[in-house]
This record gives structure tokens, sequence and C-alpha cells, in this order.
């Protein structure tokens, strides 16, 4: 016992080195398989058991979520209607653009501040976790007391979630992943408050930190792309900026959340967790859903792979948003369509007509015929 204790003391003092993809790979399957072999009375009974042994949640708390999301919705609309909407025809935006800005302006505006807020939290406080995630689980108790200023970002970023599912479902326009979307946000949610009920805090003020900023990008993005062409002008500023936009955020969504977070994050819980806290509750759920989270952001990377290589190959010569919306690509197919049939039949008009006038075309020239 006394060991132990040495061990966990050398532990907290030294801060352990970042593995690379297959430490992670080796350590984590290593750690996981042994901890399935050895949880001989997992079951839905234990489940229950250990939910209301270790969940500290208030009704004050999921008073407080509702109210907030409430509060995410009603400034949402208030912005959409009296700022964003007004600037964007004031703008001339094209009527399509004029459409999309408000979504995207409002993103900008509330990731920007979550994600300075949660940079504030891991860099200039006193928590460790960025740069020694093994120190989340240091010191763990079941229902310990969470931190005010990370209760604050758990609420705004809970909250947030609980808006968003609203919002892609009843205002956002349908696109062809929003399906994907919607499950992004209720495994966003259920991790913030199973994270925060279960005191897991720690771990996940780091998850929130390593994905807002690429919303951010997008979202920045997305508005130079619609502000690139209006009032029958084309700003050249705002073409450079999507495009460096456009750039880092493929970048940084590689580092971010492909490197960093299964190197960082997934370490931390499928192995460091168990070394600090052997029984640690809900280990195997909470791991699924971080999982899950990788799963998606590795589907809309092909997503950015797909863009990098049509501008790569010549199909694509401005950028745009990859997420296509449904509704718009189907209209745009059938008039395209209906565009290309009206062509052919008037060509082909065109030339029973010129046949019958002893005329014919060459070229796009219309020319007479001699005998």
């Amino acid at each position: 016992m006394d060991s132990h204790t040495d061990d966990d003391s050398m532990r907290v003092g030294e801060v352990e080195p970042m593995p690379g993809y297959t430490g992670l790979l080796t350590r984590a399957s290593t750690v996981m398989l042994s901890a399935l072999r050895d949880c001989s009375a997992c079951g839905l009974e234990l489940s229950k058991r250990t939910l209301l042994d270790n969940a500290y949640i208030t009704w004050t708390e999921i008073g407080l979520f509702f109210m907030c999301a409430v509060m995410w919705t009603q400034i949402r609309r208030g912005l959409t209607e009296c700022l964003f909407k007004p600037f964007a025809q004031r703008c001339c935006l094209q009527p399509k653009d004029t459409a999309k800005m408000p979504e995207s302006a409002w993103k900008l505006v509330f990731y920007t501040m979550s994600w300075s807020y949660s940079t504030y939290l891991l860099f200039f406080t006193n928590y460790t976790f960025f740069h020694d995630p093994p120190s989340a689980f240091y010191d763990w108790k079941s229902g310990m007391t969470v931190p005010t200023d990370i209760a604050i970002a758990y609420l705004i970023q809970g909250s947030f979630y609980g808006h968003s599912i609203y919002a892609t479902v009843y205002m956002d326009d349908w696109r062809k992943d929003s399906t994907v979307m919607v499950v992004h946000h209720v495994v966003t949610l259920a991790l913030i408050t199973f994270s925060y009920a279960f005191r897991f805090h720690n771990i996940g003020l780091l998850v929130l930190f390593l994905h807002d900023i690429n919303d951010i990008q997008l979202e920045f993005t997305k508005l130079n792309v619609y502000f690139k062409t209006r009032g029958g002008d084309y700003y050249l500023i705002h073409d450079i900026l999507s495009n460096m936009g456009s750039v880092s955020f493929s970048i940084t969504w590689f580092w971010f959340r492909l490197y960093w977070f299964p190197l960082k994050v997934l370490y931390a819980t499928c192995v460091s967790s168990l070394q600090s806290v052997p029984n640690i509750p809900f280990y195997f759920f909470f791991n699924s859903l971080l999982l899950t989270l990788l799963c998606m952001n590795i589907y809309w990377f092909l997503f950015i792979v797909a863009f990098v290589a049509k501008v790569l190959t010549g199909q694509m010569k401005d950028v745009k948003d990859l997420r296509e919306y449904e509704g718009e690509e189907g209209a745009q197919r059938a008039a395209a369509l209906l565009a290309a049939q009206q062509r052919l039949q008037s060509e082909d008009a065109g030339h029973l007509n010129n046949s019958a006038e002893g005329k014919h075309v060459q070229n796009g020239i219309t020319k007479e015929k001699h005998l």
C-alpha cells in the first residue's frame, strides 16, 4: 500500500510524455482488454448502482441548463433579426448567401467566446491538463467539488449544445451531414453532462478546447466566401481570407482533432485514468463516447480531403462549403438538367431552320449553303 502511494506521488511530480499512435493503440488496447477481463460483475445492475453512487447533479443545475439553452436560442433569433440579416442585406449579398450568413455569424461569435474562455483556463491559470493530460485524474474523488470557473465553462457549453440540437433540426438549413451533426451534438451533450456528473470535468475542458478552434475557422472561412461577391462586385481580400482560412482549418483539424485529441485525451482516459483511479466509474461508457467522437472527426476529415483533392486537380476554382445543402443541390441539378435540355432543343431547332433556309452552322457561325 505504501509503495503504491509512493508511485502516485512520483507520478504526480512528473509529466508523462505524450505517446505516438502506435503507443496509444498498444497501451490502450492492452489496458482496456485487461479491464474488460477483470470486470466480471459488469452488467446492468452494476451500472445502475454505479450511477446512483457516483453521479452528482442537482435540479438547480438542470434548471440552469434548460434556461441557458432557451436563452441561447432567443439571443440567436434576436441577433439574426436585428443585426445579421440587416447587415447581410445592407452589404447586398447574394440571396443564397444572405440566408446562410446569420448562422455562420452566430456560430463565429459563440465559438470565439467559448474557445477564448477555455484557452484562458488551460494556459493562464494553474490547471495543467493540456501539458500533462494524466493530471486530469490526479486526486479524483467521487462527488468532488467542481471549481466555479470550470462549472461556468460547462454551463455555457452544455446549454449551447442543447440549443444546437434544436437549432440543427428547426432553425438551420438541412445539409448532407445534418444527421451526423445531430448525432455529434447528442454525443457531445452526453459527454458534457456525464463528465460533469461523474466529475471528469478536467479532461472534459481539454476536449472542448481541442474542438472549438476548428469551428471558429470554419465559420470565418464561410463568412468570407459569402462576402467575396456582393453587390455585383468581386472583393479580392475576402477571397484571400477564405483561402487562408481554408488552409488553416485543414491543418488545425488534423492537429487538434486527429493528433492531440487521441494522443492527449484518449490516452489519458483509456490508460492514465485506470492508473490513477483503478475503479473509475463508467470507464467503458465514457471511452466509447470519446471514440465515437473521434470517428465523427475522421468522417468530417474526409470532406476536407475531398476539398483538397478537388482544388489540386482543378475541379474546384473557389472555396465553398462542401457540406452542400440537399435542397439547394437538388434544385441546382434540376435547373442544370432543364437548361441542358432547352439548349439541345434550341440547337436542334436552329439546325433544322438553317438547313431549310440553305444555311448551316459551323463553329457557331451561320453560313450560306451553296450548291
